[in-house]
């Protein structure tokens, strides 16, 4: 475990946590995904009459000293930087649910990866 917390900036506020190396690293990697989704749904014109298909949302859970959810269905999303997520983290005593800018947090976890090294 990284003694460097996680630092989550939300839209009013922030939190800190610990999480460790690897944890961010497949974080980073999911968030990567879904902006991979969101510029595919923003890139997307709408077909006259035709469906188009939805992307699946992110849906990302990690459980340490404390458990994180963050989601997002990059459906509802015009474009990757107009994009908010869900994001719940918990313990035994405490539990914060709010929501957070994707490009946020994307930012905060490069941020902690190079912290951290």
């Amino acid at each position: 475990m990284s003694s460097i917390p996680l630092t989550l900036n939300l839209i009013e506020g922030s939190v800190s946590f610990s999480f460790s190396p690897q944890a961010a690293r497949e974080l980073k990697t999911a968030t990567d995904k879904l902006m991979e989704r969101l510029k595919a749904v923003a890139a997307k014109p709408t077909p006259s009459g035709g469906k188009i298909t939805p992307q699946p949302p992110l849906e990302y859970c990690y459980t340490g000293e404390v458990f994180l959810e963050i989601f997002c269905n990059p459906n509802i999303w015009p474009t990757p930087f107009a994009a908010k997520v869900l994001l719940t983290v918990r313990n035994v005593n405490i539990r914060l649910t709010t929501e957070a800018e994707l490009t946020r947090i994307i930012e905060d976890i490069n941020q902690y990866l190079e912290q951290v090294g």
